[in-house]
């Protein structure tokens, strides 16, 4: 199988997979079955963030991870703006399974304070927002520097996005490519 599956138990991360909900800028639930996978080596990349984040009292909390691109679609036909859609006749990275929506919580399962919600398409949801509170804005740069030293870069848009470098270069896969799929 070309991708990996992300368990909470074996990765100790909390998995909240927001497009198995109607909490997602499509208003819908898009994944029929909520399950979070990805390419082997952001399988492994994954692996270490949740090491780095446990060794200062945190823990991920994954959002959104591959995704099918016949959810692409979906997306795009909400809302058809790149960026924060990728365009589906080009796929997105999470299409590859080398993408990853995520956050942080404390240990009481609290999530922290990143300056707006997940999905919330708006400037402030950029990384390099000024108009977040001090608070988020250390967060944020938590987050990133998390992802950082342990091989993710960030999207300038979306301060939850993360992906593999070089990430354009890996395949764009179908809900074929699970069995069972997710949709």
């Amino acid at each position: 199988m070309l991708l990996t599956e992300i368990r909470p138990e074996a990765y100790d991360v909390e998995i909240d997979l927001r497009y198995a909900t109607p909490d997602n800028l499509t208003g819908r639930i898009i994944y029929r079955r909520a399950a979070c996978y990805l390419h082997p080596e952001a399988a492994a990349a994954l692996r270490k963030t949740a090491a780095a984040a446990r060794a200062i009292g945190l823990r991920l909390r994954i959002l959104d991870a591959f995704r099918p691109i016949e959810a692409q679609w979906r997306f795009w036909e909400a809302l058809p703006d790149p960026r924060y859609v990728a365009d589906p006749r080009g796929g997105s990275n999470h299409n590859a399974g080398v993408a990853v929506d995520l956050t942080l919580q404390d240990p009481d399962g609290r999530v922290l304070d990143m300056g707006t919600g997940f999905d919330e398409i708006d400037e402030r949801s950029h990384h390099a927002s000024p108009d977040i509170p001090a608070e988020a804005q250390r967060n944020r740069v938590l987050l990133a520097g998390l992802m950082a030293v342990t091989g993710w870069e960030s999207y300038a848009f979306e301060w939850w996005h993360y992906q593999l470098p070089g990430a354009a270069a890996y395949p764009r896969l179908s809900d074929s490519a699970l069995n069972p799929g997710m949709l």
